[in-house]
C-alpha cells in the first residue's frame, strides 16, 4: 500500500484507491475551458488560474478510466465549496451542500468499463447562511478576512469496494483496561476481524460475527500511551468479508478534572497557538505535505504543545501529522457566515458539523471540539445578535455524538447554558487583563467585553474550567512604520497595510518584551487551564504572526529561542 500520509484520509485506507486530481479542465461559464491543478481552488496561484474576483459558479470536467468488476465504485471528494452537483457520463448522480466536509457517491450504476466522463457544477454565489469562516465577503481581503476559496480544494479519488463492506468505525481507547473498544458498522451480516499492531508487532486481535453494527473490545498486550509531544500510534486492520481497511489510533483519554485539563489523568497546561490554515500560493490548500509538517514544527519549535485550528476544517493529512507528533488540536468549524440569530439555521449547521465529527472522531490529537466562534454578532448586519439557544443546540448535538472529549460550545462568546469549559477572547493591554484575572482568582467573577450579550443571561459560574482561546495578537512587522494606525475597530488596529492588535511593533526585542509580560500575567492566574496566542504566522494583511505569511522568519534564532523558553515555563 501507499505511505499513510499519501492517502486523502489516513484514517481510512483501502488498497484500491485511485487519486483523480490530474487532468481536470475548468470553466467559469461552461463554454471556455482551461486546465486547472486540482485540488487547488481557482483563486490560488497553484491552480494555474489565480482569479480573485467573485466566482458564482465553477464548472469542472475530466475523463477517467474504470475497470468494471463486481466491486462497488465510490467517488470521493475531500471538500468542495459550496453546493456540488455531480454528473457521470451525462447522468446526474447527486449533490452535496457544504464547503468544508467530505462526501462520496456510489457511482457503480453510472460508469462503464473503460473511459468515463466526470462533470461537476459548484455554486458558490453568496449562498445565504453558508459557513465561510474567514473568507472575505467583500471583493477584496480586509481586516481579518482573506481571499475566498471556491470549488474543489481537497482531493478527489475513487475507491473500489466489495459489495459487503465496512461502512464506518469509531475507536474508544481504554487506557486503564489497556484495550481498544471499536464501534463497527458494516453493510450486512458477516464475519469481522480486527488486528492491532504497534511498530509492526501484533498486540491485539478480535474476530466474530456481526450484523450491521457491533461494539467490540480488543485487549492489548502492550501499553503505549499517546502523550503530548509523544504520538505513539497503534496501527489497526479491520476486515469484513473481502473488505479491508487500514487505520490507526492513539491510546489516550482527555477530560477536565475540576479546573485542570488532563491527558491520561495527568494535568497538562494547554499552550496553544492559532493556525488558520492559509497559504500564499494555495489559499486553503497546502502546497505539499512538507508544508503541513513545517507548520506543525514551527509551533513546536516555539514551545507550543498544540494548536487551535481556526475557522477552517483542516485536511486529514494535517491531523495525521498532529497525531504522529503528539500535538494537541482544538477542532473547530468555520462558523462565521451563519445567522446565529435565527434558530431555523441550526439544521444545516448541524448537518455539516456532523460530517466533521464523523470524519475526525478517531484523531487522538483532537482534544477539544469547538463548533462555534464568537456568535456575538454579524459583521454584515451588526444589529443582529446571537441567540444562545443556537449554541446550546450545537453543544447538545456534539455531546450526544462524542462523550470522549470536552466541548466548548462557543469560543469567545456568547456561551449557551451548557459548556464543558468557559473560554474568552481578550486583546486588551496586560494591565487590564491582570484585573480580569484578579477578579477570577479572588472573587470567581469573569467580566470581559464582548463575552456576554444584552439578551443573554448566561454567565460564568464558579467551578467551571476557564481558558483564554484568543489573546495577544500583537501587530508585528519590521517593514511597517510606527504611525500606520488609521482606525480602531473592536480593539484591533486597522490600516491600509495591516491588521493586528495594539501598536505595530517593528522590533523583535520589543515584541518579545510584550509577549513575556502577557505570559507572566497568564502564568500568575491560578484558574486558567490554558491559552491560545493569536497567531502562528501572518495571513495576508493580518500581521500578528510569529512568522511571515510565506513562513519565513520574523525573529532571529535567538529571539525564537527566547519565545520557546518563555512558553516552556508555563506548565
Amino acid at each position: 500500500m501507499k505511505e499513510i500520509i499519501e492517502y486523502p484520509n489516513p484514517l481510512k485506507r483501502r488498497e484500491k484507491t485511485v487519486i483523480l486530481n490530474e487532468g481536470f479542465s475548468f470553466s467559469f461559464d461552461n463554454k471556455e475551458w482551461q486546465p486547472i491543478n486540482v485540488p487547488f481552488c481557482p483563486e490560488s496561484k497553484l491552480s494555474g488560474i489565480a482569479y480573485l474576483d467573485f466566482i458564482p459558479v465553477c464548472y469542472y470536467r475530466k475523463n477517467f478510466t474504470v475497470r468494471k468488476t463486481k466491486d462497488k465504485v465510490f467517488l470521493h471528494f475531500g471538500a468542495v465549496d459550496y453546493m456540488t452537483m455531480v454528473y457521470v457520463n451525462g447522468e446526474y448522480v447527486s449533490m452535496h451542500l457544504g464547503g468544508y466536509t467530505p462526501f462520496h457517491f456510489d457511482i457503480t450504476d453510472f460508469i462503464k468499463d473503460g473511459e468515463n466522463e466526470l462533470y461537476i457544477v459548484v455554486r458558490d454565489d453568496k449562498l445565504k447562511n453558508s459557513p465561510r469562516g474567514k473568507q472575505s465577503y467583500k471583493r477584496n481581503s480586509f481586516g481579518c478576512f482573506y481571499t475566498r476559496t471556491s470549488g474543489i480544494w481537497q482531493s478527489v479519488w475513487l475507491e473500489y469496494i466489495p459489495q459487503e463492506y465496512i461502512r464506518e468505525f469509531y475507536f474508544y481507547p481504554q487506557v486503564d483496561a489497556c484495550a481498544l473498544k471499536t464501534n463497527l458498522l458494516v453493510s450486512n451480516k458477516g464475519n469481522y476481524e480486527i488486528e492491532v499492531f504497534f511498530e509492526g508487532r501484533l498486540v491485539g486481535r478480535s474476530a466474530g460475527e456481526i450484523l450491521f453494527n457491533k461494539e467490540i473490545v480488543t485487549p492489548l498486550t502492550e501499553k503505549h500511551l499517546w502523550k503530548v509531544g509523544e504520538g505513539n500510534l497503534y496501527d489497526v486492520v479491520l476486515r469484513f468479508g473481502k473488505d479491508e481497511v487500514h487505520s490507526y489510533f492513539g491510546l489516550r483519554e482527555v477530560q477536565y478534572n475540576g479546573l485542570e485539563f488532563t491527558v491520561n489523568g495527568e494535568r497538562v497546561f494547554q499552550r496553544l497557538v492559532m493556525d488558520q490554515g492559509y497559504n500564499p500560493d494555495g489559499i486553503y490548500t497546502a502546497p505539499s505535505l512538507e508544508n503541513m509538517k513545517k507548520d506543525i514544527q514551527m509551533g513546536l519549535d516555539l514551545g507550543f504543545n498544540g494548536t487551535r485550528l481556526h475557522q477552517k476544517v483542516f485536511e486529514p493529512q494535517f491531523l495525521y501529522l498532529c497525531d504522529k507528533a503528539g500535538y494537541m488540536v482544538w477542532g473547530e468549524f468555520p462558523s462565521w457566515g451563519i445567522d446565529f440569530s435565527d434558530n431555523k439555521r441550526v439544521g444545516q449547521f448541524l448537518s455539516e458539523w456532523g460530517e466533521v465529527l464523523r470524519r475526525d472522531f478517531n484523531h487522538p490529537s483532537i482534544v477539544t471540539w469547538c463548533p462555534l466562534n464568537e456568535v456575538w454578532g454579524d459583521w454584515e448586519e451588526p444589529d443582529k445578535r446571537g441567540d444562545t439557544r443556537f449554541a446550546q443546540s450545537v453543544y447538545e448535538y456534539t455531546k450526544i455524538y462524542d462523550t470522549t472529549r470536552p466541548c466548548v460550545d462557543v469560543s469567545g462568546g456568547y456561551h449557551g447554558k451548557r459548556t464543558d469549559l468557559f473560554d474568552f477572547h481578550t486583546y486588551e493591554d496586560v494591565e487590564t487583563l491582570k484585573k480580569y484575572f484578579a477578579e477570577l482568582d479572588e472573587k470567581d467573577i469573569l467580566e470581559v467585553p464582548l463575552l456576554y450579550g444584552d439578551e443573554s443571561d448566561v454567565r460564568y459560574t464558579k467551578g467551571i474550567p476557564v481558558n483564554i482561546s484568543e489573546c495577544g495578537g500583537f501587530a508585528f512587522d519590521k517593514k511597517i512604520k510606527q504611525d500606520n494606525t488609521s482606525a480602531i475597530h473592536r480593539g484591533a488596529v486597522l490600516s491600509e497595510e495591516s491588521w493586528g492588535y495594539g501598536k505595530c511593533e517593528s522590533s523583535g526585542a520589543r515584541f518579545i518584551q510584550r509577549y513575556a509580560e502577557l505570559m507572566d500575567a497568564i502564568k500568575a492566574c491560578k484558574k486558567l487551564s490554558g491559552f491560545c496566542y493569536t497567531q502562528l504566522y501572518d495571513v495576508e494583511q493580518e500581521v500578528n504572526g510569529f512568522y511571515n505569511y510565506d513562513r519565513s522568519d520574523k525573529l532571529t534564532a535567538e529571539e525564537k529561542a527566547r519565545i520557546r523558553a518563555i512558553n516552556l515555563q508555563l506548565k
